[in-house]
């Protein structure tokens, strides 16, 4: 019977939640294949370019990086590039799609469920942007997704903006994109929001949308 973990890892280097992932990933393998681990956490100001991006999204050099604090990582995810910090809740779902039944665009579709059905908790009305992943209040991006799958199991996954200091995306093309923006749930509410509140959320919407029964 396929069940679910939390593990929440609080403010964590990237690092760091990357040998976590695969800490977990071999533990759905050789342990408890039907098991969700959700590594929830927050990450230090950090950069990262999935593997088809384009380096020339990211609009400073090494020297500025560092005058601000920020750390820089190509990875073997999907997308482009994206920034996580404080305030951002990072959630790093590890499981075997094949063995909970679903595919890849499922999965996504799932998640990005999760975040639009939590965001509405707020008064926010989200929703999807067509042709591109993530959930979206019009043309503002308040979700970012990005995942692998090897040998069915899923790496990566999604980053939503709570408090976020939004500024340190104008140092990049978020996602990708030039003519867009980003958002947090902060910044459409006007309210310092509690992130150990929205960790709760979105354990249960998850778990709602993954194993309704169980919900």
């Amino acid at each position: 019977m396929n069940d679910i973990e939390v593990v929440d890892l609080g403010l964590i280097s990237y690092e760091d939640a990357l040998a976590k992932q695969q800490f977990y990933a071999e533990k759905v393998k050789t342990e408890h294949p039907f098991r969700a681990y959700l590594l929830l956490c927050e990450h230090n100001h950090v950069y990262t370019l999935g593997k088809h991006g384009h380096e020339n999204n990211l609009l400073v050099n090494s020297d500025f990086l560092k005058s601000i604090g920020a750390s820089y990582y190509k990875i073997d995810r999907g997308g482009d590039i994206t920034y996580h910090g404080p305030g951002q809740l990072v959630v790093y779902p590890i499981l075997n799609l094949n063995n909970w039944n679903i595919g890849i665009k499922k999965y996504i579709d799932g998640i990005e469920e999760c975040i639009i059905r939590l965001v509405a908790k707020y008064g926010i009305n989200a929703g999807r942007l067509h042709g591109a992943t993530g959930v979206w209040i019009g043309n503002a991006k308040i979700c970012a997704i990005g995942v692998k799958v090897l040998h069915f199991i899923t790496f990566h996954g999604l980053a939503l903006n709570v408090n976020t200091d939004l500024k340190y995306f104008s140092y990049i093309n978020p996602c990708g994109f030039t003519d867009k923006q980003v958002c947090s749930i902060s910044s459409l509410t006007h309210k310092n929001i509690d992130i150990d509140t929205v960790k709760k959320q979105f354990t249960e919407e998850f778990t709602q949308i993954f194993i309704p029964n169980k919900a």
